[in-house]
């Protein structure tokens, strides 16, 4: 029953995050608290401290007063909408500013860390069921690597898996982020879509990665993991593998419905060298179990000869067979570790790859965090130096694929990486160098 006088001078009074809030009691209240008035003072004191809205010289308020045409020309809300739209782009220009440091040693960027505290970002999955139900599950436990970053979530209420349609991963962001306070998860947010999985047949499409006597674990590409209960149709845990070359600009880029695309490279043409694009590459590889590092290796001068393009690959030996001085010894027993409420386990003969793959400049040409599992080779291992069984790890999306053999040594319990090799979709080099292999 209060005038709507008075609730415009209370309203005049709150903050942009306050205002948000307070728009969503009623019908009413929604419609005062889009008043371009008070939107406009905010939009003038926050932007523009300097300047008063009498002289503010934008496009969009191009008068001297309140009761002119920037206000009463618009339709309501405009300056909300201003407002809003001005202080996300202020804050991804300050977030993506952090991420062009880049580490001498990776080549990627070094802030990611500090770009991720500053942005408030926090990751949430939202599971849909066949009825059109969705689940929110937040509250995830966050691992950080060298190049990326694993997010586990797990819980007791989740749906069964016969019910179950989709997976979205969200990256989620304050909509007006403040450094000064925490972010508030009640207050208003602002959702990027990174990535969107099919569940339905899950057991039967994905890849089976490993098991323990609790779970077993399914991948569903790009980076997800999805571990179930044995012999139950249940979820246990959901982890998500995100490379740091990716994780920002999905996480906040992107919109609620439609996935960040990075714009294409803009190739340098180099008529005098006959072999552009198929030298100078560098590698990072990371072998992780979410908790522990298995191995930490930095690879420069990989190169293929247009004699070894084949297939529609171009072939980068990174780690020869024939050279043993090259072979890589892997510390540890190779797994992936997991834990719920109440278990924890750890599911052998499987790991986390983080590859970054490097072009001539330093620019990454071939990023990504994904699960891979062994299997044990039929052939033994014929090398002097080492003799035991042999394991092989492969991983292939739409730019390429990785193909790693480990030696098992049972006198000293470890593995010995003994041939790594990249094989890289010429689509892929043509379309990034502008060439044609």
């Amino acid at each position: 029953s209060m005038p709507s006088e008075i609730l415009l001078k209370i309203f005049s009074c709150l903050d942009a995050v306050s205002l948000l809030a307070v728009g969503c009691v009623n019908k009413r209240f929604h419609e005062l608290a889009n008043d371009n008035g008070i939107w406009l003072k905010l939009y003038s004191s926050s932007l523009h401290p300097k300047r008063t809205i009498w002289k503010m010289k934008s496009k969009q308020t191009e008068t001297v007063s309140l009761g002119c045409a920037a206000l009463h020309d618009k339709e309501a809300g405009y300056w909300k909408k201003e407002y809003i739209f001005k202080k996300t782009s202020a804050f991804k220009t300050r977030v993506m500013r952090l991420v062009k440091f880049l580490d001498p040693y990776t080549g990627l960027p070094c802030k990611n860390k500090e770009a991720m505290k500053v942005s408030g970002l926090s990751w949430i999955i939202v599971l849909k069921d066949k009825n059109g139900k969705e689940h929110v599950v937040e509250k995830p436990n966050l691992s950080f690597k060298d190049t990326s970053l694993t997010v586990l979530w797990h819980g007791t209420d989740w749906p069964c898996l016969d019910i179950l349609l989709t997976l979205k991963l969200f990256g989620v962001t304050p909509l007006l982020p403040d450094q000064s306070i925490p972010p508030n998860k009640n207050g208003p947010r602002r959702f990027s879509l990174i990535a969107e999985y099919h569940l339905a047949n899950l057991t039967e499409n994905s890849e089976v990665v490993g098991a323990d006597e609790l779970v077993q674990l399914f991948s569903l590409s790009p980076g997800l993991l999805v571990g179930m209960w044995k012999g139950k149709n249940e979820i246990a845990f959901v982890m998500a593998n995100l490379h740091y070359n990716q994780l920002l600009e999905r996480s906040i880029l992107g919109s609620a419905t439609v996935q960040y695309s990075p714009p294409p490279n803009k190739p340098l043409l180099d008529d005098i060298d006959s072999e552009y694009g198929l030298h100078d590459y560098r590698l990072h590889l990371d072998l992780h179990g979410r908790n522990c590092m298995y191995l930490c290796g930095s690879f420069k001068c990989l190169f293929c000869r247009k004699r070894d393009i084949e297939n529609g690959y171009v072939r980068l030996i990174v780690v020869n067979v024939k050279d043993n001085r090259k072979h890589l010894p892997v510390i540890g027993t190779l797994g992936i570790c997991w834990e719920t409420d109440v278990f924890k386990g750890n599911v052998k003969d499987c790991f986390v790859m983080d590859l970054t793959l490097l072009d001539e400049t330093g620019m990454p040409f071939w990023c990504f965090s994904a699960p891979v599992h062994m299997e044990l080779s039929t052939k033994s291992s014929g090398l002097y130096d080492y003799m035991g069984h042999i394991y092989t790890a492969d991983y292939a999306d739409s730019e390429g694929k990785v193909c790693v053999e480990f030696v098992w040594l049972e006198e000293t319990k470890e593995y010995i990486i003994v041939s790594l090799v990249l094989y890289v979709s010429t689509k892929k080099v043509n379309s990034w160098y502008g060439t044609n292999y």
